[in-house]
């Protein structure tokens, strides 16, 4: 019994429901005509405002510090883009275009009122060799992978495939510091095995190993670059793969002699 009028209730409630609905819209007809009206007209003006606005690109303002990149270089990447329009150009495709080109480091890129584009670029700025044909930035990023001509003032770092990164971090991080002291870092190197080599510009190396290299560079820094700065010609290398000390190697002598009386104890000196 009480399924059977529950059923029969439901109906009844629709009814009521879409008379109420149907009453509503009668009521609000009119407002609702012109509300639809306003949108419509509203739609219609913007898109007759975008098509007046997006006219083609007629023009091209270029600006940066350009030494290894030319304008004409630019302009030609640029070239695809003209005519597109102001509005519906994709500044970023532009952005990513002018980036591609191999020294270009970074380019923003905006609309110029009414039918131009302003493109900025930064040039990269090398910082160090790497290996045979590579260039990396500022930033220890591997730009220029194939390099023709590499400048011969720029310290030479080496290591495996990918450790780029670690290698100039290092580099950044120690070449001040040993400015400090009166050394300037020529080139730093990682082999295989994970055994890092720093050269100085007179000559000498620094074997920092594969253990502890903060540690061991700070010991480098305070008690060995004394020992170069007064007997420079004399040394060709320092050894500071120890617990305690350090090693020097004498040029000429071909003996390593021993700088502290605790420089036993290496756990990676071979």
């Amino acid at each position: 019994m009480f399924a059977a009028s529950q059923s029969q209730a439901k109906p009844e409630s629709s009814s009521k429901t879409a008379d109420a609905r149907l009453q509503w819209l009668r009521k609000h007809r009119q407002p609702l005509i012109w509300a639809g009206l306003i949108a419509a007209v509203l739609v219609l003006l913007w898109f007759a405002l975008i098509s007046m606005l997006d006219r083609p690109i007629q023009r091209a303002e270029i600006s940066g510090k350009f030494t290894q990149v030319s304008r004409l270089q630019i302009e030609q990447v640029l070239e695809p883009f003209a005519h597109r329009g102001f509005i519906s150009i994709d500044l970023d495709a532009v952005k990513r275009a002018v980036e591609q080109l191999r020294w270009i480091d970074y380019a923003r890129v905006e609309r110029a009122w009414p039918d131009g584009l302003r493109v900025m670029v930064t040039e990269q700025v090398a910082v160090a060799r790497w290996g045979a044909t590579g260039l990396l930035n500022t930033r220890g990023k591997l730009f220029l992978p194939d390099a023709r001509d590499l400048p011969a003032e720029l310290p030479l770092l080496e290591g495996p495939d990918g450790m780029e990164g670690e290698v100039a971090n290092l580099y950044l991080e120690t070449f001040p510091r040993l400015l400090t002291v009166g050394l300037r870092l020529s080139r730093v190197t990682l082999d295989e095995r994970g055994a890092w080599n720093l050269s100085l510009s007179n000559g000498v190396e620094v074997r920092l190993g594969r253990q502890d290299i903060s540690t061991r560079l700070e010991r480098f820094i305070t008690a060995a670059s004394p020992v170069i700065a007064t007997r420079a010609g004399e040394v060709r290398y320092i050894d500071m793969r120890y617990s305690n000390g350090f090693s020097i190697g004498w040029g000429g002598a071909g003996n390593a002699a021993t700088a502290t009386a605790q420089s036993a104890g290496s756990d990676d000196n071979v």
